[in-house]
């Protein structure tokens, strides 16, 4: 099993923006669903997004619906997930991960972070004034 690894987390102001990203590196993505998740010291882990290996459709949560944008370049084997709008409730560690989908029209819903077979290290997102 191999490892994704995360990277553009950082410090924010409340109102700012910033754009994660999600490298395989070892393996292409082209055929896993990926998924973005956050956890907060004291809280389950929370999913935010997810993508279908081709990139033709994308899930959000509610908490972050019209605030962030979950993307794909294939060739450039990432993931990535805008952030804008950013509040201080969104700080929290943020983590990708990839589920095997070879066929790309089984696509249907973001599955349970227990089902996800490639998990990255995680990189901080603090928003504060």
């Amino acid at each position: 099993q191999l490892d994704l690894v995360e990277s553009g987390g950082g410090l924010v102001q409340p109102g700012g923006s910033l754009r994660l990203s999600c490298a395989a590196s070892q393996f292409t993505l082209d055929y896993y669903s990926v998924g973005w998740f956050r956890q907060t010291p004291g809280k389950e882990r929370e999913g935010i997004s997810c993508i279908s290996p081709s990139g033709g459709s994308t899930i959000y949560a509610d908490s972050v619906k019209g605030r962030f944008t979950i993307s794909r370049d294939n060739n450039k084997n990432t993931v990535y997930l805008q952030m804008n709008s950013l509040r201080p409730e969104d700080t929290a560690v943020y983590y990708c991960a990839a589920d095997l989908l070879i066929d790309d029209q089984l696509f249907s819903t973001c599955v349970p972070d227990s089902e996800y077979d490639y998990w990255g290290q995680g990189t901080q997102v603090t928003v504060s004034s």
